[in-house]
């Protein structure tokens, strides 16, 4: 059989190809492949006059694509929100085997950047392009309706798993996405955003920014997973086996096909879940405290090469305590929620390195391209000056004492802590810079270690680069690794051109100079310009703070020549005004072309899709009816009951003997409510941020029978995350009445969502076990939202004002 013959790239032109495409071809004729157009087009053959198949000739040859000879496999691991100074591959103080193994045998990169945050960073590096281009200023819970901010990656913005895969490769994704708007996150979808049509053959993983590791809502493709039932599950074991078993398979059935693995775990964000063996092996390895560590880490940093000899530690934020002045309970807890930490990078690199032995038993790890990158971002300071014991109660403005989380201490890293560490570690993982995640203006938010690892291909081994280079940079390099042009256009959409550039040449090329030259950063306000070897900047808002330190016209700028100031301690802005603001008018010019602009420096505001002024499937509805088998419907998908009165309205069947199980839930252990029948008797359990639970319980069970169970909360008003009473009501009589004395007023959970008929994930209560599933049926359940009087309407308004101005935030 006659394979297409493979051409250079700009040999055919897209015009070309489709005339080609459209043309009769005799029999025979071998055309040349047009790679610059995608999908491919297919060539048209004559139809046979021939009415017996023993008369006729060869057929034509079979239409195929296959990659180019001897692309590479390529394997892309993205490591969540760790600092350049946290892996002991870049002088940090976590062993991380893996990691240091790639990078003796290959490529140490010490000047890679990423965008300050999670979404934007994902976005930019599969496609190429800068974040705003993507839609992706922020993540994608936080979309409003300006171009550049919108969550939704356009149609002229494709992905290199999509040009891959249709340049022959397989292709497949484990673990976080985070590139999905928020309302498109449902059965309703529509999923052309979803990893499966956005390039990836297969996806296994989350949709958010952040999972429970011990009880995830992850999804096969579009489905969602039920989860096994093993005490000792945890996704980061789950999601390696998965992709282990998926190469091995398509090395088994197309050994010659290459594949591209997109491998982003959610560690190490917030929640820190790890076994306990692993955080025992840190014990005692951070008595010391971050001060001393970031001393120490700058130390390792200069004897490995990572970090120039002579570099200064970047002075530390003032809001950080000095080690030496904290009390004894802190550095217990401190240290502790490091030791967590700690063990959870070091758990993580381990299973990478059984994915990475797996390619290797299959003999294909000579010709696999690996990156390996160290952190989407900067260490995350989002755990305030105490850390959490439950993430979620930042978002709901409560704040957890030193006091609140040590009742926790021997959790912390299980499956009843979700928890965060305190912004002090971020700083110290940050070294030698002086600021942490979300801070796109400071390398401290953008700097992160990468590995890059190709046996056949790159002779040097265990060397560094220290060539200017940012994530926008990684897909037209494998683009060039793999022998494959730039498309012009992807399923009929004109693309917009790649703005990252190729790293290959500095492969073999220690001294080469950097061809990235100018680069913007932007989120939320903080932002900064890269032109040349020059730093311009202003901190517009650190992660920890809850309101911008001015206006945006009024932020004060830095300025630092990166060529002799790695650490950015040196702030140059008073000296050389001119250069300031030379660097100012470039960014402006930057913002304009990349769809920057306006500026957004709201941050929890725009969790609310009223407030952003994105799509919500939910808006105007006050009713929403949903039948048994919906699971999953997270907070941005599913009916708002907050800060209102509320009626939960049930139609069931109850078999002979009773029933038993969950009607509706939504969320789990760190929040939520349950509505369910415990030994047949109706129950109402709401739980605020696992700090306290309210129930409300019939002494009486459910007869047999068609029943209406019918919940009704009255709401207090008077302000947001006020409390209520709540009625139980079986079949028009009122059986039960209890109050319900605080609510959460922001989010509920970043992962757990809501079940109809059972309690996936976390269970709300204690009282049961998840998932608890209905035993009699449910034919439909309805959640209406109860008017308001006018009064308590502005009373509302007035308290939502009062906590955003509290909390550094306008209306």
């Amino acid at each position: 059989m006659v394979a297409l013959m493979l051409i250079a790239p700009a040999m055919v032109a897209p015009a070309l190809a489709q005339s080609l495409a459209q043309s009769v071809v005799p029999p025979g004729v071998v055309l040349p492949t047009d790679r610059s157009v995608l999908p491919i087009p297919e060539p048209a053959y004559p139809h046979s006059t021939v009415l017996d198949v023993r008369n006729a000739g060869a057929p034509p040859p079979r239409f195929e694509i296959k990659a180019p000879s001897q692309a590479p496999n390529v394997l892309i691991v993205l490591i969540d929100d760790m600092g350049f100074g946290q892996s002991s591959a870049f002088g940090g103080p976590i062993h991380m085997p893996t990691v240091e193994q790639l990078a003796s045998g290959g490529l140490r990169y010490n000047q890679f950047h990423t965008t300050a945050l999670c979404s934007p960073t994902r976005a930019a590096l599969l496609s190429g392009r800068n974040h705003h281009v993507n839609n992706f200023g922020s993540i994608a819970e936080t979309g409003t309706s300006f171009p550049g901010q919108t969550g939704q990656r356009p149609n002229n913005v494709a992905s290199v798993a999509e040009m891959l895969r249709l340049n022959g490769y397989s292709t497949a994704h484990f673990g976080k996405n985070h590139e999905t708007a928020a309302w498109e996150v449902s059965a309703s979808g529509p999923t052309d955003r979803w990893p499966t049509r956005q390039g990836f053959d297969k996806f296994y993983g989350f949709m958010g920014g952040e999972t429970n590791q011990w009880a995830p809502l992850i999804y096969d493709g579009t489905t969602q997973v039920e989860l096994p039932k093993d005490p000792n599950y945890h996704f980061m074991t789950d999601m390696t086996d998965k992709a282990i078993a998926w190469m091995k398979s398509q090395k088994s059935l197309t050994p010659d096909k290459p594949f591209f693995m997109y491998f982003a775990p959610g560690a190490t964000h917030a929640p820190h879940h790890v076994p306990k063996q692993w955080i025992a092996k840190y014990k005692g390895k951070f008595d010391q405290g971050w001060d001393a560590l970031r001393e120490e880490t700058l130390a390792r940093q200069i004897k490995l090469g990572v970090v120039p000899a002579g570099t200064k530690l970047a002075p530390k934020p003032d809001a950080i305590a000095d080690w030496a002045k904290l009390s004894g309970d802190e550095k217990k807890l401190f240290t502790r929620q490091m030791e967590v930490f700690a063990g959870f990078a070091e758990y993580t690199d381990t299973e990478i390195g059984r994915l990475v032995d797996a390619i290797k038993a299959t003999g294909q790890l000579e010709n696999t391209l690996i990156f390996y990158i160290v952190g989407d971002n900067g260490a995350s300071a989002e755990g305030g000056m105490s850390g959490m014991f439950n993430e979620m109660t930042y978002f709901n403005g409560v704040q957890e004492t030193v006091q609140d989380v040590l009742k926790h201490y021997d959790e912390l890293g299980g499956p009843n802590t979700y928890s965060h560490y305190a912004a002090g570690w971020a700083v110290a993982g940050d070294t030698p810079f002086t600021w942490t995640k979300q801070v796109a203006s400071s390398y401290g938010g953008t700097r992160n270690g990468m590995v890059v690892y190709w046996p056949k291909v790159i002779r040097a081994k265990n060397e560094v680069r220290t060539q200017w280079h940012h994530v926008v940079d990684i897909a037209p390099t494998i683009l060039e690794a793999a022998s494959l042009p730039e498309p012009k256009s992807v399923n009929g959409t004109i693309q917009v051109p790649i703005e990252g550039t190729s790293m290959v040449y500095s492969f073999d090329a220690p001294k080469a100079e950097s061809t990235h030259k100018t680069q913007y950063f932007e989120i939320f306000g903080n932002r900064a310009i890269y032109h040349d070897g020059w730093l311009a900047g202003t901190i517009h808002r650190a992660a920890w703070e809850t309101k911008p330190r001015r206006p945006l016209d009024q932020d004060v700028w830095e300025l630092y020549d990166t060529r002799s100031d790695f650490s950015l301690a040196n702030d140059l802005a008073a000296k050389d005004p001119d250069k300031l603001k030379e660097m100012q008018d470039l960014f402006m010019k930057e913002a304009e072309a990349n769809s920057v602009l306006p500026l957004d420096d709201r941050t929890l505001e725009r969790a609310n899709a009223a407030l952003a002024g994105r799509p919500d499937l939910m808006a105007g509805r006050t009713s929403l009816t949903v039948h048994e088998g919906m699971a999953g419907m997270s907070e941005n998908v599913f009916i708002n009951i907050k800060n209102r009165s509320h009626t939960i309205t049930a139609e069931v069947d109850i078999p002979k003997g009773g029933a038993n199980g969950v009607i509706l839930a939504q969320a789990g252990r760190f929040g939520g409510w349950s509505l369910y029948l415990k030994d047949g008797k109706p129950t109402y359990t709401y739980n605020f941020l696992g700090l306290e639970r309210f129930t409300v319980s019939a002494k009486q069970a459910v007869p047999a029978g068609r029943a209406t169970i019918r919940f009704e909360f009255a709401y207090d008003g008077g302000g947001v995350g006020k409390g209520g009473l709540g009625t139980i009501i079986v079949n028009g009589r009122s059986v039960a009445t209890g109050r319900i004395e605080r609510t959460e007023f922001g989010v509920f959970s970043a992962d757990e969502g809501a079940d109809v008929g059972a309690d996936e994930g976390t269970p709300v209560t204690e009282s049961y076990k998840v998932p608890f599933k209905f035993t009699g049926k449910i034919a439909k359940v309805t959640i209406d939202l109860l008017d308001m009087k006018k009064a308590d309407i502005e009373d509302a308004k007035r308290a939502r004002k009062a906590a955003l101005v509290k909390k550094g935030l306008s209306d």
